[in-house]
């Protein structure tokens, strides 16, 4: 591996670190309705663990409400049973044809833990970029360059982090933003 390759392949891991926290964070509601919360939602179809997002359409009719429509509508006790396993808390509405989940508006009290669960993400990922770098710099000192070449390296790595660093705030400060507003 050269010195070129170490970078690339040291910024592509770091991508996918801030990929990665995006999708955690879309799980983490807002008091808005968004399909996407219900990403980890397995329903037992058939004695198959098998995604919701498999067995049925999912919409938002209103800005705080979601609306399950299933391809078989002989499952929808188990979808139900499934939503309430998830510890989303959302109590679903069961009319024979569809679940209908109404957000519930977000309390004071409960933002701030989204909030404190939307830092420990950041520092998730945090962690991830660090961990990334220990693994450029070793793949540096393979590499068995003068000392003035690995010095050079080494700061473009540590660059990167500091840069990846600030994007996780940013993110971190924009979806605080968003749990925080009311």
């Amino acid at each position: 591996m050269d010195s070129d390759m170490i970078i690339l392949d040291v910024t592509e891991k770091m991508d996918k670190t801030i990929e990665s926290l995006e999708k955690r964070f879309t799980t983490v509601r807002a008091g808005r309705a968004n399909p996407s919360s219900l990403d980890g939602v397995v329903v037992e179809y058939y004695g198959v663990m098998t995604p919701l997002k498999q067995l049925a359409n999912i919409t938002v009719p209103e800005a705080r409400q979601l609306l399950i429509k299933p391809f078989d509508k002989g499952c929808l006790g188990a979808i139900e049973k499934a939503i309430l396993a998830s510890n989303l808390g959302y109590n679903p509405g069961n009319d024979g044809e569809t679940i209908r989940i109404v957000i519930p508006e977000l309390t004071e009290e409960r933002r701030r833990e989204l909030a404190k669960q939307v830092k420990a993400l950041a520092e998730d990922a945090k962690v991830s970029i660090r961990n990334i770098r220990r693994e450029g710099m070793e793949d540096v000192e393979k590499l068995e360059l003068p000392e003035d070449e690995e010095k050079g390296m080494e700061k473009d790595i540590q660059d990167l982090v500091n840069d990846y660093n600030k994007k996780i705030e940013n993110k971190l400060k924009e979806k605080e933003q968003e749990l925080l507003t009311v």
